[in-house]
């Protein structure tokens, strides 16, 4: 399984600045819709239905689809994962993030510009290191998912800009779903997305 996997939903930026919902479980139709309705596009990948935001988008619109979309999913599921930076970013821009998060393989690392950045990061497992804090390379990937996901919204519900980076360079990045075996070509990134209603 992926970083991505362990959650019914699943909303996660690429680096390159995509917003990206997955669906780990199959959820009723209307679940699906009210992704669309708020203005994802569906993109298929390897095994995988993307629900997408482009880049380029204000964050405060990202913001408003996402929690649309996110509040019409609690009626199916409790259980999920924000980690996105694109929906949550100031437009001060990248480099004022308080704290960063990158995962990288099967490694967790953070770093916090401030005493009280560092010690929310302590609250939820990670230890110091030379250059930062990383989480205990014993946890299990799905620890290490719970451990991220609550020190972010920590640190959010603080006032801190948290940026999440989760090695997914582009969307053909995003690894394919569990038990994927054939890897046909992705279709084309939609160069259009629907208008808001």
């Amino acid at each position: 399984m992926a970083f991505i996997d362990h959650h019914d939903v699943f909303i996660g930026s690429t680096d390159d600045g995509w917003t990206f919902a997955v669906l780990n479980r199959r959820l009723p139709s209307e679940a699906r819709q009210s992704l669309t309705d708020a203005g994802f596009i569906t993109r298929a990948h390897q095994g995988r239905a993307l629900y997408l935001l482009p880049p380029g988008q204000p964050t405060a619109e990202n913001h408003e689809r996402a929690g649309t979309a996110l509040y019409g999913l609690l009626a199916h599921t409790m259980d999920f994962a924000d980690l996105s930076w694109t929906t949550r970013w100031p437009s001060a821009g990248p480099e004022k993030a308080d704290v960063r998060i990158v995962v990288a393989d099967d490694q967790v690392t953070a770093t916090a510009r401030s005493t009280a950045g560092t010690e929310i990061l302590a609250q939820h497992g990670f230890l110091p290191t030379h250059a930062g804090q990383a989480l205990p390379a014993s946890l299990s990937e799905r620890d290490r998912v719970a451990a991220v996901v609550r020190a972010e919204s920590h640190l959010h519900a603080e006032g801190n800009i948290v940026h999440v980076s989760l090695g997914i360079p582009t969307l053909d990045a995003i690894p394919p779903a569990p038990g994927w075996t054939s890897a046909p070509a992705a279709g084309p990134v939609p160069a259009t997305r629907p208008r808001a209603r």
